[in-house]
């Protein structure tokens, strides 16, 4: 009788006869993130300002400006403030870093910091889970409970996990874990000042950054290097070393990775969303609205996809639209059209066979809309489909736009992206400065490896008769119904 009143009740009355687990963890999250306010409202004023400027005539610039000034006055447990690092030896000891560290050793615990902030946030989420499924949950056991132990029992998948999680962190928290400033070392280098000990003098001097980035550079042996974990001679540390222009190589990497994650995750959830909304259509209607997407889709995949991304480029080479954050909304634009068909391809078979289903017909007879049969009895079947396919394709996107950097032809500068690193630094591969192409070529490596096992571990979670092809087989019968 007990099994059957908790079966009925809704989850707030569930929560209300036993409150105290989600108390606990509430007042865990409300911690965690009362760290971290000020952060996430800048982020919020971040994005409002994004959309000011995609506004014609930027209406309430200055509104918005005034709001994230408000919010950059907010003090966060984790940033540069808190652990500054970028201090200067008096000739005694180490000035205005953390404790009088170490350069170095301030940047090392702050890193450490963001990181253990973001593990104990999954932990948190993770928690949740379980108190919810312990404690809330009407029933014992289901499906999502199986897919959830194949996961971690896939030892490829948890690693590819594990590495996006890292690049997620890395690409999040770019202003914090990097050593300096995007706005001191690369957008306004020659509006900023820094203390250092000259040797020569036995005093300290100050100099502009622009000008310490030039006597900094890393353009072969000798003098002219500057490697991975040292300090030039101003005092600056740089954990990957500087480019060929002397700015440092770890916080152009940490913002290259945000833009490569914008993107990537951007186009999938266009194309998903595309790809997802004309699978119900098709398998709902089939017939002329099938063929016509077919059509339509059978013409996008003839078309080499570089071929395509390369002529978008070229056509919308100068516009307005290109120039919107040096091309990060274009590739966004491109990317989404381009591989939708792709997304409408993989989805389509299972779509025209979950149509087929008893409980399909169970709903038009009960009067539902066609809309409400898509979106609450079909799209939740395929959904994950679709989560597999765009897993597995953001390791091609994140290729591609650092393919077209390298060439010359994709995120423009002043604005950090892989890819163009490696195409700066790829003269210099044989000598001391071998790191500013080297460590950009294994991350973009390493990250495209970690999304493809990450893919393939939630494809056998989810279908653990994928490896068998009886998936496959399944898909292609539903595709030609």
């Amino acid at each position: 009788m007990a099994t059957t009143d908790n079966t009925e009740t809704t989850l707030r009355r569930r929560v209300a006869e036993n409150p105290q687990p989600a108390l606990i963890w509430a007042a865990v999250g409300a911690v965690l993130l009362g760290v971290e306010l000020g952060a996430i409202l800048q982020v919020v004023g971040a994005l409002a300002g994004v959309v000011v400027n995609l506004l014609p005539g930027d209406p309430g610039a200055g509104a918005v400006q005034s709001l994230q000034a408000a919010f950059d006055a907010i003090p966060t447990l984790i940033s540069r403030d808190v652990i500054p690092n970028q201090g200067y030896w008096n000739g005694s000891r180490y000035v205005d870093t953390f404790l009088n560290l170490s350069p170095a050793g301030a940047w090392a615990l702050r890193l450490l910091v963001v990181y253990a902030y973001a593990f104990a946030v999954l932990g948190w989420l993770w928690n949740g889970y379980n108190r919810f499924r312990r404690h809330y949950r009407r029933v014992g056991w289901t499906p999502r409970d199986d897919v959830i132990d194949r996961f971690r029992g896939h030892t490829w998948g948890n690693f590819g996990l594990l590495v996006v999680v890292l690049f997620v962190v890395l690409a999040v928290f770019a202003p914090t874990v990097g050593p300096t400033t995007m706005e001191q070392n690369i957008l306004q280098p020659y509006s900023y000042e820094i203390s250092y000990w000259n040797e020569e003098t036995d005093t300290v001097d100050s100099l502009l950054v622009g000008e310490a980035n030039l006597a900094s550079g890393s353009q072969g042996a000798g003098e002219e290097n500057v490697g991975p974990m040292t300090y030039d001679q101003f005092g600056r540390f740089h954990p990957f070393g500087t480019a060929v222009s002397g700015k440092d190589l770890f916080t152009q990497t940490a913002f290259g990775a945000r833009i490569s994650l914008t993107i990537a995750v951007l186009s999938m959830g266009i194309a998903g969303l595309i790809g997802l909304a004309l699978a119900m259509v098709t398998a709902y209607y089939k017939g002329l609205a099938d063929f016509a997407v077919i059509l339509t889709s059978d013409s996008i995949q003839a078309l080499p996809v570089i071929m395509v991304l390369i002529l978008m480029i070229v056509v919308f080479q100068g516009t307005w639209i290109q120039e919107l954050y040096d091309g990060a909304v274009l590739f966004i634009l491109i990317f989404s059209l381009v591989y939708w068909p792709f997304i409408w391809r993989a989805i389509r078979g299972p779509a025209l066979q979950v149509s087929e289903e008893e409980w399909i017909d169970a709903a038009k007879s009960f009067g539902q809309t066609p809309t409400q049969i898509m979106r609450k009895h079909m799209a939740p079947y395929v959904f994950s489909y679709m989560l597999i396919y765009a897993s597995l394709s953001l390791g091609g996107i994140i290729i591609s736009v650092a393919g077209l950097s390298y060439l010359g032809i994709g995120i423009t500068a002043p604005t950090p992206e892989w890819g163009r690193l490696i195409a700066n630094g790829q003269q210099y591969v044989a000598s001391p400065s071998w790191h500013i192409s080297l460590i950009p070529g294994i991350l973009i490596t390493l990250v495209v490896t970690g999304l493809n096992a990450f893919g393939d571990g939630i494809r056998d979670a989810i279908d653990p008769q994928a490896d068998t092809g009886e998936t496959e087989a399944a898909a292609a019968g539903g595709g030609g119904a």
